[in-house]
């Protein structure tokens, strides 16, 4: 379900012209609304177009104030319940609160290794710029060979 900006929460990430959410939604949702224009609620970050939500999660997880929540879906919380997340340095512990107001809490890790520290290429050999017009350039690896023409089933 996407994702919805609770303004009595929201302090629009004290002044600055760009929120953390506005920051690390993927699809470029999250808005800074800054006189109040458009919401009604000047400094408050909201959701433009909740529709498009891709139910990521980045900007709930990321929101200094917690107030980005979500709309859960029945099968994960009842009707009328709400998920939130706490974010800690090596881990996000997620609260489900019951519309009984029980609560349940789920930990889990969010980084195993220091942040900016992978290299995805670290054990694979240079490109050869000089070979990337030979045939099969891109397929010839782990047993994979280029198509051969002559293989199609001609109609």
């Amino acid at each position: 379900m996407p994702t919805f900006v609770r303004t009595d929460k929201c302090d629009g990430c004290k002044g600055q012209d760009k929120a953390a959410c506005m920051y690390i939604c993927p699809h470029d949702l999250m808005k800074l609304d800054m006189d109040g224009s458009e919401t009604g609620h000047a400094m408050k970050a909201y959701n433009q177009e909740p529709e498009q939500c891709w139910e990521c999660y980045c900007c709930v997880k990321i929101c200094p104030q917690n107030a980005v929540e979500v709309r859960p879906y029945a099968d994960i919380v009842p009707l009328g319940g709400s998920v939130l997340p706490l974010r800690g340095t090596d881990s996000i512990m997620w609260s489900i609160k019951f519309r009984d107001g029980s609560l349940k809490r789920f930990k889990f890790p969010i980084r195993t290794t220091p942040e900016g520290s992978i290299d995805p290429y670290s054990d694979k050999p240079a490109a050869d710029i000089s070979k990337i017009e030979d045939n099969g350039f891109f397929v010839e690896c782990n047993g994979f060979r280029p198509g051969d023409p002559n293989e199609l089933i001609a109609k």
